[in-house]
């Protein structure tokens, strides 16, 4: 089952008109600065931990900068910080600490960086502190290669799941379940950056926030961390006393050493996968390079239309993170494209099945182009199959189909993710019927493929089994039988979508983000503006400092 010559014609123009809008975006993008980038700035220098208050002490230190910065966010707090590091003789935590609290201005040392000499032992501090940064990167990124070759790849399509708990404590022992049990890649999804926590409370929403577990009860005696029972040590105890979110830079570092020790026993590679939520994505992006996570869930798109981000926001704090992600060599996971329903709004008129498919598709191909444009090659790039509101929709398996071939014929080079139907759709006949379904898209789209599992599955060796199974069988359909072109409802799905895709890139290029997102609630802030809520729209500006600490990473590693 393959896309006529038509349709191979119309998914190449569809790749064009995504890399203009991407052109044009990414690099608006990449000349702006965020609250977000700073924060992750000074989590490169080092800063790390809480301030006195119990708040992130990056964003402390970056929020008290910021409310003296003379010159506003695009001035950038790296070399004012880095003055400060040579003036007062401190190590970066500490210096972050004191301007936290107010005892160091850092306008201040920014007044000091207008004298040419003393500018130049600041950039020359800035430059030092990065490079032990990029160091810390590449570090990371031989021990991944160098595992690799002595562990061995996992046979593809890899395998995954999300990791359940929430502390660290009982995420241990799950990691190392799921990996004894034949997972590939588990997921650890990241709790909310307090950026965000203020901004939904701001709006009365409820924030969820992790609360450390009750550790009242005695603590267990044993431990199956590394495949087996063992004893805690009174080391182990101590160390586990301290709680933390299962998705915490320290929890991550204490799962990656589990992860590696099962891939040892197993002769097998296991990576580390991270869900960033919006706002956090460039501290996401220093965790995950100094960490080893091999791979993150990042799509501005979704956030920007899913998620009321404002696009400017979306596209700079993203823009920034993929230069990390590069030197760092991680997977880049971009869904199969947000449900976009704000022109049916505006119109009144539901839109069909095969419309909400063909845009979802434009707003992948230009999340993909996007990370093409900041230097991510194709192979590193992970694309949703599907979307997954898709399953419930009338002559599903055909329409699957259909996007799977779609798909595979925009994004070759690219890992093709197929996502389990959720819990939420329990009672849904898709959920019977997934395995199924699974086995004959992987006929299609080959096993350049993540196989997502739900991770609510009681028995994971027989999720794993299940899944090797139905890649088993694709296999070997796709070896004895040659897949000819689309017909019937696949091919008709295939058309109407491609055509929707177009025009929801044509009305993008005339209209930005209005066309995806609908009007703006105001117009007085422009095109930043526009997504509903503008999340984020206050934080963002044009980047005024022309030395850039971080440009060590785009020389080769």
């Amino acid at each position: 089952m393959s896309p006529n010559a038509a349709a191979v014609d119309a998914i190449d123009r569809l790749a064009d008109r995504a890399e203009t809008l991407a052109g044009a975006w990414g690099a608006r993008a990449r000349a702006s600065t965020t609250l977000g980038q700073e924060r992750a700035l000074l989590r490169l220098f080092g800063v790390s931990g809480l301030d006195r208050t119990g708040r992130p002490l990056a964003g402390a230190a970056v929020d008290r900068w910021l409310a003296s910065a003379h010159d506003g966010l695009g001035s950038g707090v790296a070399l004012p910080f880095a003055m400060a590091l040579i003036e007062y003789d401190l190590e970066p935590q500490q210096l972050a600490m004191d301007v936290a609290s107010g005892a160091v201005d850092l306008a201040l040392e920014a007044e000091l960086l207008r004298e040419p000499d003393r500018r130049a032992i600041a950039e020359a501090e800035a430059a030092r502190l990065a490079g032990a940064a990029i160091e810390r990167m590449d570090t990371d990124r031989v021990a991944r290669r160098e595992l690799l070759d002595l562990l061995g790849e996992a046979r593809r399509p890899w395998l995954g799941t999300t990791v359940a708990e929430p502390d660290l404590d009982e995420a241990l022992d799950e990691v190392a379940v799921l990996a004894a049990a034949g997972y590939d890649l588990l997921r650890v999804e990241v709790p909310i950056g307090r950026e965000m926590a203020d901004r939904m409370q701001d709006a009365g929403l409820d924030v969820p926030e992790w609360r450390p577990r009750d550790r009242s009860a005695s603590r267990p005696t044993t431990s199956v961390r590394h495949g087996a029972a063992r004893p805690v040590s009174e080391a182990d105890a101590l160390d586990l006393a301290e709680s933390a979110p299962s998705g915490s830079q320290r929890a991550l570092a204490r799962l990656r050493r589990v992860a590696d020790g099962v891939a040892a026993e197993r002769r097998g590679y296991v990576r580390l996968a991270m869900a960033i939520p919006p706002l956090g994505v460039p501290e996401g992006a220093v965790v995950a390079s100094f960490e080893r996570v091999d791979l993150v869930e990042a799509d501005p798109v979704a956030e920007i239309v899913a998620g009321g981000v404002d696009p400017d926001r979306a596209l700079a704090d993203h823009a920034f993170a993929r230069r990390l992600h590069r030197r760092a060599d991680t997977l880049i996971s971009i869904g199969p494209g947000p449900l976009v329903v704000a022109p049916d709004l505006a119109s009144g008129v539901p839109s069909d099945v095969a419309t909400r498919s063909g845009r979802a598709l434009a707003l992948q191909l230009v999340g993909v182009a996007l990370a093409r444009a900041d230097g991510i090659a194709a192979e590193r790039i992970v694309v949703g199959a599907y979307p997954s509101w898709l399953v419930d929709e009338a002559a599903a398996t055909a329409r699957v189909l259909a996007e799977v071939v779609i798909r595979r014929r925009a994004f070759p080079d690219h890992l093709m993710r197929f996502d389990e139907p959720s819990e939420h759709q329990e009672e849904s006949a898709a959920v019977a019927t997934w395995p199924y379904l699974l086995a004959a898209a992987l006929a299609r789209a080959g096993t350049k493929s993540i196989v997502m599992r739900r991770r609510s599955h009681s028995d994971p060796r027989r999720a794993v089994a299940e899944s090797r199974a139905a890649a088993a069988i694709a296999a070997d359909v796709a070896g004895v039988a040659t897949p000819g072109p689309l017909s019937g409802a696949a091919e008709a799905h295939a058309s109407a979508m491609v055509t929707a895709a177009m025009a929801t890139l044509e009305r993008l290029s005339d209209l930005g983000w209005r066309a995806v997102v609908g009007e703006p609630p105001r117009r007085d802030h422009g095109e930043g503006a526009l997504a509903r809520g503008a999340i984020g729209g206050d934080a963002v500006a044009e980047r005024t400092e022309t030395f850039d600490p971080l440009r060590g990473l785009d020389r080769v590693g």
